[in-house]
């Protein structure tokens, strides 16, 4: 009394679906920081005290008259 059962195809199967999941939400999540990177940037002005060398944004030491160091911040 054997009946044979032929197989499911592989999309109705659960796991398939399960493990594919993850790296389509890893896309997802990619795909909308790629277009709120590119949306929300306004090229903001470097504020007064820093400089742009390149890609990065630098403090700059203000310039003392009597020629000694400030102290160092935090």
């Amino acid at each position: 009394m054997t009946t044979s059962s032929s197989p499911k195809p592989w999309y109705r199967e659960p796991w398939p679906w399960f493990l594919m999941a993850g790296p389509l939400l890893a896309m997802v999540g990619c795909i909308i920081t790629i277009y709120l990177a590119v949306t929300r940037f306004d090229g903001q002005a470097i504020v007064e005290g820093a400089v742009k060398r390149g890609l990065v944004v630098e403090r700059t030491v203000p310039a003392v008259a009597d020629g000694s160091r400030p102290a160092a911040q935090p």
